[in-house]
């Protein structure tokens, strides 16, 4: 049984911006394996959901409870279903939109820690997100992500001539 998950890509760009200068949204994953890693220990806000739920319901969904806010309104297009090395099956929606909000706060998760000694921590499932460009953004995302910044590059450039998206 794949397991699957949602999540949403927010960006932005100044009119006229060349791919290398668009921004996009991505999250540090928490918890003490990530606690000290920056790079490719990033990760676009996601999560599980089951059928029947809808893909989309469950990116929103996914994202309030890692970022601790709602994403903006937005006109969210389907950018396609990504593969992981975990063979996790992601679907992610794009979209252009800015976003600022005044303090990341997480869900959280337990955990063991340290590891054989019975006490159960609570960590946070997120600890930290921002704004990158993307070449920053291909150092910093878990590389089973980067086709994600590959398709919303191919994304981007449709528009920009014109072409509609897919829905």
């Amino acid at each position: 049984m794949t397991v699957r998950s949602a999540g949403l890509l927010l960006y932005r760009r100044p009119a006229g911006a060349r791919e290398a200068d668009v921004e996009v949204w991505i999250a540090h994953m928490g918890g003490p394996f990530w606690a000290r890693k920056d790079a490719h220990a990033w990760s676009i806000p996601k999560g599980e959901f089951a059928d029947p739920e809808d893909p989309l319901a469950a990116a929103i969904r996914e994202f309030t409870e890692e970022i601790g806010t709602p994403p903006p309104s937005a006109d969210y297009r389907l950018l396609g279903e990504f593969r992981q090395p975990s063979r996790k099956l992601i679907t992610v929606f794009a979209a252009e939109a800015d976003f600022a909000p005044e303090r990341i706060e997480s869900n959280v998760f337990p955990l063991e820690w340290p590891k054989g000694s019975g006490q159960v921590r609570y960590f946070p499932e997120i600890d930290a997100a921002a704004w990158f460009a993307l070449p920053a953004a291909r150092e910093k995302l878990v590389s089973g992500q980067l086709p994600i910044l590959d398709a919303l590059g191919r994304e981007i450039a449709g528009l920009s001539r014109g072409e509609s998206s897919r829905s």
